[in-house]
């Protein structure tokens, strides 16, 4: 099933500037019951957005109305810990569809991939204005522009390019996940097994 293509999202954002966020603080291992990718979201950072009595943490985040969007803003080391794929899940599933910050563990950064979730990597500098900015105007947006590999503050106008596979990048301008690519190319793929050229 295609999914939307990805292109230009601009949006509103969530800071959470925290340095080492790990997959179990994104998705606690007592969550991964489920196989499927659906409704993870609703358990995204549980234990940061609920008290111990199940009520929503006003001063987190996720919780302020202040905030809001599809474009998460995080501290560095951004998905660290164990390789569960059910963190990307459940950033996907919430609604997000960008997350922002100055590097992501290597895995998750393939998992939000895989999850049709755009990590940028940014420089410390940029970010740190982001979380200033954000900070002074909760309402600041940001455009995240994947063709020309960009994302700039509008606030201050501030832009960086940022880096991404250029198959994941292709993927993602599609809207194909792995498999739905190869069935999109597949006689191309047909020809090229028959020792045709392309």
């Amino acid at each position: 099933m295609a999914r939307p293509k990805f292109g230009t999202i601009i949006s509103r954002c969530v800071p959470l500037p925290i340095e080492n966020i790990d997959t179990d603080q994104i998705i606690p291992a007592r969550f991964l019951k489920s196989t499927t990718r659906e409704g993870f979201g609703q358990n995204l950072f549980r234990d940061w957005r609920y008290d111990a009595d199940g009520n929503l943490r006003p001063d987190f985040a996720l919780n302020d109305p202040r905030y809001g969007g599809c474009i998460l803003v995080a501290g560095k080391n951004f998905g660290c810990g164990s390789s569960r794929e059910h963190a990307a899940w459940a950033i996907a599933d919430y609604g997000f569809r960008v997350v922002i910050s100055t590097f992501f563990a290597d895995i998750h950064r393939n998992n939000e991939l895989n999850s049709f979730v755009l990590p940028v990597v940014v420089s410390e500098v940029f970010l740190a204005e982001l979380f200033d900015s954000i900070d002074a105007d909760p309402a600041v947006e940001v455009r995240v522009d994947l063709p020309s590999q960009t994302v700039t503050n509008l606030t201050t106008g501030r832009s960086e390019k940022f880096e991404i596979n250029s198959y994941k990048k292709q993927c993602l301008m599609e809207g194909l996940d792995d498999i739905e690519y190869l069935m999109a190319h597949r006689e191309d793929i047909e020809q090229y097994e028959n020792g045709n050229k392309l």
